[in-house]
């Protein structure tokens, strides 16, 4: 048979031996001892439940290593677990009326996957899933894993230019998508840069501008040039194609490549993070253990999951902690919806309830809030970009969510590296990302001296273990500049470590403020202004100077029905921070450019900012 792998080329991006510092890392004296003494039990008293310590008066950590890791691909955990739990509820979709038990998601992603290689898709091969959260993202995103084939998550917001550029830039093979959402029409935007689709033979594209595109699938409507999913389906549920599926499943390795997440763009252009099996695998197993899932009764394995599947709080922290844990996992709306994610809570009894600041913002301020029934939950995630302090501990209080923990990571992670436990006080987790998940180390390096930075010493926070990514989808110059020999994965985060090895995040290198000299980092600033009664959310970037350089700019959005003026705003700082962090601009704010992640664009609001202040 012709063989179809396209494998990616590069080296392996894993940890080094255990306790072996990168070459830059400097160790003071007594580390050996502190280092000997540097884990000590939480409360619960199963081992791989601890926390490690810093080592050696340094920011630098290690996650402990007795749970073992997983040399599994996904296909063989989500079997493993319909083996397990076959009855138990494993997916529902409410906008959809879409419910499935793990052995029904099973039968049907085994389908799935046996009809993609029945269409002439192989081992390597990249299939695009573009569009909302629904039952045929999840279909795709483990009928993929199960034949091989590499998922690449496209941002449902993409227009033309855009798509063209994901879909060249990994060469992808294959796109799956619905006719439209909202006013978002796929099929239109795809014909104006693939106008060959309208009169092409479904399977067998030849377009000019997309070459290696080759089968275009239709959700939900027959479309002309397009095979519709369901009659790929259908054709992988004969026995002839499931047992190819079979036999391909044979050459896969748990060190394939099998998903390409794009960077959220908040930088620049976005560039393919590419994961393996290996990566999010473990990934998902490391969060459900943080957050001791094996602990909970099986009516206590309910998540509620209002966050984007094509970014990775979605696609790991959502659809693989359900494969891996037995969790049944719930979709509340195709896109964001506070509304709707308290619905879901209240009718479907979730335990668990995931978003990123933003969206908690957006839940905790809906006009009719206390008309949900919010009793069941007890816990969830908020990740995806830093969260106020004053915002974790309304989440704590207002939606019982005593439980809930903070993650950190980076899509390039797969993506959590720090996380907190779920008896962390509240303090803990309002005022850090929490401790080092397992099988991970971290460093924090001082930037102008390229040494370990001491304790409660900013820095860039480098990573480096199983969950650093294959690389960027070819881009090898890109990785080189982001992953060094000595393997350790540079964030671009500025971080501090403290005594018990909590981790807080300061901000972006790029977002760092160098004001007259003097280095200001914004969510410092951000956290601050948190404390002030009328506002409702900050934004602090930075902006042009002539004399300084650069200038602080606050952007605020107020509470509803709140006024004040930006020159109460600085009085407001006077006396509680210093002189060259108070803003020299104030401007008031009704939203933020986001990803559909919902993170703050910062580098797009300080050009908004700087064309409003006329600079």
């Amino acid at each position: 048979m012709a063989v179809c792998i396209r494998m990616l080329r590069f080296a392996r991006l894993s940890a080094g031996s255990p306790g072996v510092l990168g070459a830059r890392a400097v160790l003071s004296p007594g580390w050996l001892e502190a280092r000997l003494q540097g884990v000590r039990p939480l409360s619960s008293k199963e081992v791989e439940r601890t926390a490690t310590l810093p080592i050696g008066g340094l920011s630098y950590v290690q996650g402990c290593t007795k749970l073992r890791l997983i040399n599994k691909t996904v296909g063989r955990c989500l079997d493993a677990t319909a083996q397990k739990f076959p009855d138990r509820e494993a997916l529902v979709i409410l906008h959809e009326n879409v419910r499935l038990t793990f052995a029904q998601l099973k039968e049907e992603v085994d389908k799935a996957a046996s009809g993609l290689l029945s269409i002439g898709l192989c081992k390597g091969d990249r299939l695009g899933m573009w569009g909302p959260n629904s039952y045929a993202w999840v279909l795709m995103q483990l009928a993929t894993a199960q034949a091989g084939i590499i998922l690449v998550s496209v941002n449902p917001a993409y227009q033309a230019t855009e798509l063209e550029y994901a879909l060249k830039k990994v060469g992808c093979k294959a796109l799956v998508f619905p006719e439209q959402f909202k006013t978002q029409q796929y099929y239109n935007i795809l014909k104006q840069i693939c106008p060959e689709v309208e009169k092409a033979q479904p399977g067998a594209l030849k377009s000019q501008r997309l070459p290696e595109l080759t089968t275009v699938i239709s959700v939900d409507t027959p479309l002309p040039g397009t095979l519709l999913l369901d009659d790929v389906v259908a054709a992988g549920s004969t026995e002839q194609h499931l047992a190819q599926l079979r036999y391909t499943q044979q050459f896969l390795s748990c060190h394939d490549a099998i998903n390409i997440q794009f960077t959220s763009g908040t930088t620049g252009r976005p560039k393919g993070a590419t994961l393996s099996h290996y990566n999010i695998v473990n990934n998902s197993n490391m969060i459900g253990e943080r957050l001791k899932l094996h602990l909970k009764t099986p009516e206590q394995l309910r998540i509620i999951l209002p966050t984007p599947l094509y970014h990775c709080l979605g696609s790991v922290g959502g659809t693989m902690v359900s494969m891996m844990h037995g969790v049944t996992l719930i979709l509340s709306s195709p896109i964001f919806d506070g509304k709707k994610a308290l619905e879901a809570v209240s009718r479907e009894r979730g335990i668990f309830l995931y978003g990123t600041p933003t969206m908690f913002v957006d839940i905790l301020n809906q006009p009719d809030f206390f008309n949900y029934d919010v009793s069941t939950l007890c816990g969830g995630v908020i990740a995806g970009s830093p969260a106020p302090p004053e915002l974790i501990r309304a989440i704590i209080n207002k939606l019982n969510m005593k439980e809930m923990v903070v993650a950190y990571g980076t899509t390039e992670n797969s993506p959590v590296t720090f996380m907190n436990f779920p008896e962390d006080t509240v303090e803990q987790k309002a005022e850090s990302v929490g401790r080092i998940v397992p099988h991970t180390e971290a460093q924090i390096m001082n930037m102008e001296t390229g040494k370990l930075a001491e304790l409660n010493t900013p820095g860039e926070l480098w990573i480096r273990g199983y969950c650093v990514m294959l690389g960027y989808w070819n881009e090898p110059q890109k990785t080189k500049e982001v992953i060094g020999q000595d393997k350790w994965y540079r964030t671009g985060d500025i971080a501090m470590m403290d005594e018990q090895g909590f981790c807080k995040i300061v901000g972006r290198s790029t977002d760092m403020i160098i004001r007259g000299g003097e280095n200001i980092y914004p969510a410092e600033l951000e956290d601050f202004f948190h404390t002030h009664p009328q506002v409702q959310e900050v934004q602090v970037v930075g902006v042009k100077d002539e004399r300084m350089g650069e200038e602080v700019c606050a952007c605020i959005r107020l509470k509803k029905g709140e006024e004040t003026t930006p020159e109460e705003i600085k009085a407001f700082c006077k006396g509680k921070i210093s002189h060259f962090k108070i803003p020299r601009y104030v401007v008031f704010v009704t939203n933020y450019p986001l990803t559909i992640s919902g993170k703050i664009q910062k580098y797009k609001l300080r050009e908004q900012m700087e064309r409003h202040l006329n600079l």
